[in-house]
């Protein structure tokens, strides 16, 4: 629900969204909390801002990123096939699910794994959702960290070299200690069953 103050400016809840959305938009980085841990994320159709993501992070065009979508109707606008069996599993499951695809689409080559494989999360957090839905395109969201170093269980464990890459950083959630833990990855194996890569 949107209610607008005397200024004009838009806020959701106890969070604005017209900064984080105007960064987004124009090719910035954000530091925001997800449905799992917190989190860089940037236009996922925009290639020059997925790159200044995977520099930040130290990320190889081979390692594979993941996206948030609103719901699974905008996922089949950036996702080849979406089984069934894992449509039924997204709307159902309880715990962050993150599905990884074979083939994406309308999206820039710098959001897939080299392979073409994509991986996808629709959150049911309510800020993860209102700011999808007033963007209105994928997101993504790679852990607040760089390299290899271990991800951020809060935003006080967040590096400094971290913030100093970002553009916007959120101001909501900074001081809840209690985040989720990273979600659930499966993909759909070759006899289409799920298979999990984590748990």
């Amino acid at each position: 629900m949107l209610t607008f103050t005397n200024q004009g400016t838009y806020m959701v809840q106890n969070y604005f969204l017209e900064p984080v959305v105007n960064t987004l938009e124009s090719g910035g980085l954000i530091l925001f909390p997800t449905d799992t841990i917190w989190g860089i994320g940037c236009d996922a159709t925009n290639p020059t801002a997925v790159a200044k993501l995977r520099e930040l992070r130290e990320l190889s065009p081979e390692m594979p990123l993941t996206l948030l979508a609103a719901s699974v109707g905008k996922l089949k606008e950036y996702v080849v096939f979406v089984h069934p069996r894992v449509e039924t599993l997204l709307i159902f499951h309880n715990r962050p699910l993150t599905i990884i695809y074979e083939k994406a689409k309308n999206l820039p080559s710098a959001a897939a794994a080299t392979d073409g494989s994509i991986a996808f999360r629709v959150p049911k957090d309510s800020f993860c959702q209102d700011l999808l839905h007033e963007f209105g395109k994928p997101i993504v969201a790679a852990a607040a960290c760089i390299g290899n170093a271990a991800y951020p269980k809060h935003f006080g464990e967040i590096s400094s070299a971290v913030i100093e890459g970002i553009d916007h950083v959120v101001k909501y959630r900074q001081m809840d200690k209690d985040m989720a833990e990273p979600s659930v990855i499966a993909r759909l194996g070759e006899d289409e069953e799920l298979v999990f890569i984590r748990e």
